[in-house]
């Protein structure tokens, strides 16, 4: 803890960058030294439509000019609008607005027991989750994802979650007992080092659900809304969730999350068992629609598998161009990762890309996260390997000098 951070009446729960960002414009961000960055980290996958993008501007304007929040105890209409719309062209009957993946994934993992409990089975309480998850970063979230780097000094985790190996079908099914409510996993693993499903595991993941009677969870908060080219990651396996959880880029920067569900998983939940203060608010909706405009424009989702495949051939040349900087590159759409050969850290390399003037964030296993907002162009994909292969060529200098 440096003298600088103990001066903060800010509690110390990031190690934050020494850098401060006064205003954003499409895909880049201006420093308040005047540089600016090229950003492919998007607020972790947040700011799904780029940075003060003139229709988000325009909406959030006009709203908070008219009414900003009066509670779920009243009709709020922008609510039931974008609940249609998220809900009309997916595997989803409901929805339920929150403000973060933590309240989504929480409220999710409670639907999915409440729905056992209402049709007389209420010893179905516990979780098969997958090693490598992150959910988020509360009692019961951090339990579930049973990584020991989070759940360190808080007690003993949160009961009702059993982990297997992820893409282990095997394990799963062996850890299915008369207990079991349901399956819980990211389609893709964000957090976890950009860990893809494979579309058959997805597929084996529904029929075993089905077999069981078991209520299947996806965690779409980071890898959703587009992220992959698709609305939703799952619709590549051509299967669906029970219950899904959503985020990050559904408000473009603007905290709103959202559990979908099925008529069948949605069901478990009456008036009094779960709600929200702030949750789907005028203010919140207004925003969330907004974005809905502009990712359910024509072209928009095909442009983003356009730009991804442009990208995935760029990284994939970098890294055989780099073979002692990078190892391999993986991940779906617009949510990649590079992971480090040995000898690079990535914690590193983000700092060093940073240096270059591009923004990405790390994750496990020694993976750089590239996270673009979906409105990247294949002009900034360019501009993006040609700052990666001047940082590889830095990395590869210092390592031989």
């Amino acid at each position: 803890m440096t003298s600088e951070t103990n001066k903060s009446a800010v509690m110390n729960t990031y190690a934050r960058y020494p850098l401060t960002f006064e205003r954003g414009e499409g895909m880049y961000l201006y420093a308040t030294d005047g540089r600016r960055y090229l950003d492919f980290y998007g607020g972790i996958a947040v700011n799904s439509v780029g940075h003060s993008h003139p229709h988000m501007v325009k909406t959030l304007q006009e709203q908070a000019t008219k009414l900003w929040h009066v509670s779920n105890l009243f009709q709020i209409p922008d609510q039931e609008r974008l609940a249609t719309r998220l809900t009309q062209d997916s595997f989803a009957d409901k929805a339920f607005f929150c403000n973060s993946g933590l309240e989504a994934m929480e409220g999710a993992l409670k639907i999915a027991r409440r729905y056992h409990y209402k049709n007389g089975q209420p010893e179905k309480w516990r979780t098969i989750t997958v090693q490598g998850a992150f959910h988020g970063r509360s009692l019961a979230t951090i339990a579930a994802a049973n990584n020991p780097k989070y759940l360190e000094g808080f007690g003993k985790p949160a009961d009702g979650f059993d982990s297997v190996p992820f893409g282990n079908m095997n394990a799963l099914r062996d850890a299915i007992t008369g207990e079991t409510a349901a399956i819980a996993l990211e389609p893709i693993q964000g957090e976890g080092g950009i860990n893809p499903a494979s579309l058959d595991y997805l597929k084996a993941l529904r029929a075993t659900a089905d077999e069981y009677g078991l209520m299947l969870v996806f965690d779409e908060i980071q890898c959703g809304m587009g992220r992959t080219g698709k609305m939703w990651a799952h619709e590549w396996a051509d299967m669906a969730p029970d219950i899904l959880a959503s985020a990050k880029g559904i408000g473009g920067g603007f905290p709103v999350g959202a559990i979908l569900a099925t008529d069948k998983g949605a069901s478990g939940i009456d008036p009094g068992y779960h709600g929200t203060t702030f949750g789907g608010n005028p203010l919140a909706m207004a925003v969330g629609n907004a974005v809905l405009d502009i990712m359910t424009a024509d072209g928009f989702l095909e442009n983003v598998n356009k730009v991804s495949g442009y990208l995935w051939s760029k990284l994939q040349k970098l890294v055989a161009d780099n073979p002692t900087v990078f190892e391999t590159v993986r991940g779906a759409g617009l949510m990649l990762g590079l992971k480090c050969a040995s000898g690079v850290v990535a914690g590193d390399m983000v700092k060093a890309l940073m240096a270059n003037g591009m923004l990405t964030v790390g994750a496990a296993d020694n993976v750089v996260r590239l996270l673009p907002p979906l409105i990247a162009g294949e002009e900034h994909c360019d501009e993006a390997v040609a700052i990666l292969e001047k940082t590889a060529a830095e990395t590869a200098s210092k390592a031989e000098g």
